[in-house]
């Protein structure tokens, strides 16, 4: 079988798709829907039309796929892609403003064009517009699938409230960061695979594998936003050079680095206790203090054992081979921008497992 084009699946996914985001967010008040286009890179912040981009649409796309590999097709999924790319829109709007990012697709994030109350009351809208969407779509996606997205958003929700509360904690736990992976990112992953094979008529065993798939790789996926949100390049990211570090979040490196007894992980915990901001030189070397003390590695060798563990959930009779196939090429293609080693190349202590 020819490998398929990854990037090229998310192309045609982001063009299947935002025509009928285009339909759902016009329902929303003028005022509101402006944001939201900005937003989404439709128009700048006086409407004018631009193409800024509205993100990579992956949630959509794991929804579409999970639709097909279970027998169903990707008409079937479009109303469950939409529901999950709003909520996906509404958190970010509301995480920029938690994070004090300003920067989102490489262009000023929401809030610091239209204002704070602006970028959460659009949050606000794009969470209820999904309800909508998916209300009004068949069942089981307007029965089943409205309650597990609303089970999904309170998980984010509590994902990133975990995620607030330990700023301003000295110690976090990694076991600690997994459940806040897993609420904040996770949660929404597992949505997006759940109801893209509740749309194409899945049974409950091949729910259950998509499930497993998705909360494997909504942990990867955390982890591997801590590891670039230190080290990633900001050109390709689109966020701030070491943004984590300055607003001293307890990611999972930094979980990892602080746990230890080294000198390197102390020198970290200082830095981590002394309230005033971080200047360049000091976030530099909290960096190189988080890769001293472990931390880079450890959460390397768990993004790689996660993505092995979503992958296994893939194989076997129960899924069809194309979309699977495509599902694994997504798979990589989003996590090439940090480089993995496979997690069998690496010993993994019982904690790690």
């Amino acid at each position: 079988m020819v490998q398929p084009d990854a990037a090229e699946i998310l192309i045609r996914t982001r063009d299947a798709v935002d025509p009928e985001l285009r339909k759902a967010v016009h329902h929303l008040p003028e005022s509101l829907r402006t944001i939201a286009g900005y937003h989404l890179g439709w128009w700048d912040e006086h409407a004018t039309p631009t193409d800024a981009g509205a993100g990579k649409a992956v949630r959509a796309t794991l929804t579409l796929l999970a639709a097909e590999a279970v027998g169903g097709t990707a008409e079937q999924g479009m109303p469950a892609a939409v529901a999950v790319e709003l909520v996906h829109n509404a958190s970010l709007l509301h995480d920029d403003v938690i994070d004090d990012d300003r920067t989102r697709r490489h262009r000023p994030a929401v809030w610091s064009v239209f204002g704070v109350p602006a970028a959460i009351l659009a949050g606000d809208a794009l969470f209820f517009l999904a309800i909508r969407i998916l209300g009004e779509a068949p069942a089981p996606l307007s029965t089943v699938g409205v309650n597990r997205l609303n089970d999904a958003v309170q998980q984010l929700l509590d994902g990133e409230y975990a995620d607030t509360a330990f700023a301003v904690r000295d110690e976090v736990t990694v076991a600690e960061c997994q459940a806040m992976a897993s609420a904040k990112t996770g949660a929404l992953i597992v949505c997006a695979c759940t109801l893209g094979a509740l749309a194409g008529g899945a049974g409950p065993a091949q729910l259950e594998a998509l499930r497993a798939f998705g909360h494997h790789l909504g942990i990867a996926f955390q982890i591997i936003d801590d590891l670039t949100g230190i080290w990633g390049d900001p050109a390709r990211t689109g966020k701030p050079h070491l943004s984590d570090l300055r607003t001293r979040k307890k990611s999972f490196p930094v979980a990892a680095a602080l746990r230890g007894d080294s000198a390197a992980a102390r020198e970290l915990a200082g830095l981590y206790r002394h309230r005033d901001e971080l200047g360049e030189a000091e976030l530099h070397r909290a960096a190189d203090l988080v890769e001293a003390a472990g931390g880079r590695g450890w959460a390397g060798r768990q993004a790689a054992y996660h993505l092995d563990a979503a992958l296994d959930r893939m194989h076997g009779p129960a899924f069809r081979a194309e979309a699977a196939t495509k599902l694994a090429a997504l798979v990589d293609l989003l996590t090439s921008q940090y480089p993995l080693a496979p997690s069998g190349a690496h010993p993994r202590t019982q904690e790690e497992r």
